[in-house]
């Protein structure tokens, strides 16, 4: 089953569901928030309690698309309580891009292996542990709350003093905290994990500001657990035209951790296990057009898809104006 959040003909939000090639509105259901609340809280699954409370009307969620109508798959009322963040050097063939990067800041000499290709090496040591042990834990990094998600097809804004306007196709793990803490993973859907690569290029501990930046996830919410094997297409567009593509994988099979322990590495802190939050955990990738001497231009589109997770993910690159911020004493 997958979820789609969207706005009807009167402009109202609406859920629909994805089963068997149908999708239909969910009756009376106007956000996935509220289905996850009270799906947590009765012990319910996310498919059992959109079969609970009916299909209705049939979408074309293609046309959805196309009239610029849907929303962010998963949402939360209030902004500040959605929190985004990411892992990297996650997935075989992750660190030879981020390593490229890195290497000429740091003398051969002095440092044979740079930070990225320690981190990865741990990873691939010690990313998959046995059930019931816990592994190495991974690179993290926070980007954001709810106040920096554009929702599929909307623009992919980037400030005015950033070098870079990068995609990173992704994997995004979506979780509900219930009443007593548990995270309670909704599903799965593509990402982009846009960031500033030649920010972070400069040195690795800007790292941190280049993930400060606007992202995307959806247009659909794939329930239940994440495909071993994710083999998509992530490709840029400038008028119209096709000007790099390349796939990108994703799923255990692909990776050097499991998804149980990186999920293990970020609720382990107490700040992210606060009842009815919710969380978009990035999981990593190893395809950058950036790796290929790719520079966006404002206007160009992003495209990222997996025929698994249904519709296509479109956003376009946006460029904010330069404004000066004042800071004043109270």
């Amino acid at each position: 089953m997958h979820l789609i959040q969207f706005t009807d003909d009167k402009g109202a939000r609406a859920v629909a569901a994805t089963e068997g090639g149908t999708t239909s509105t969910v009756v009376g259901v106007t956000s996935v928030y509220a289905l996850a609340a009270e799906a947590a809280e009765r012990g319910l699954s996310l498919r059992e309690i959109v079969i609970e409370k009916g299909l209705g009307a049939t979408v074309d969620k293609a046309k959805l698309a196309a009239e610029g109508r849907l929303l962010s798959p998963v949402d939360h009322p209030d902004a500040a309580h959605l929190y985004v963040t990411g892992t990297g050097l996650t997935h075989l063939g992750s660190a030879s891009t981020r390593d490229a990067m890195h290497k000429s800041n740091q003398q051969q000499a002095e440092a044979p292996l740079t930070d990225s290709m320690k981190m990865f090496r741990m990873g691939l040591e010690g990313g998959k542990p046995a059930p019931g042990q816990v592994g190495v834990q991974p690179e993290w990094f926070y980007k954001g709350n709810g106040n920096i998600v554009a929702a599929p097809g909307r623009p992919i804004p980037s400030p005015a003093f950033a070098k870079d306007a990068g995609e990173e196709p992704e994997i995004a793990g979506i979780y509900y905290i219930g009443k007593d803490g548990t995270p309670f993973r909704l599903g799965f859907a593509l990402g982009n994990e846009f960031s500033d690569h030649v920010t972070e290029r400069v040195n690795y501990l800007f790292l941190a500001h280049s993930k400060l930046r606007w992202c995307s996830y959806g247009p659909e919410l794939r329930v239940g657990e994440l495909p071993r094997n994710v083999a998509g297409m992530s490709r840029i567009l400038r008028d119209g035209k096709v000007i790099w593509e390349k796939p990108f994988l994703s799923g255990e099979d692909n990776m050097s951790h499991t998804i149980a322990n990186l999920e293990h590495h970020h609720f382990k802190y107490d700040l992210f296990r606060q009842p009815g939050d919710i969380h978009v955990h990035m999981f990593g990738t190893a395809t950058l057009s950036f790796a290929d001497g790719i520079k966006t231009e404002p206007g160009d589109v992003f495209e990222i898809e997996e025929s698994q997770f249904g519709l296509p993910l479109r956003n376009a690159v946006a460029w904010d104006a330069e404004r000066a911020v004042v800071i004043r004493q109270l």
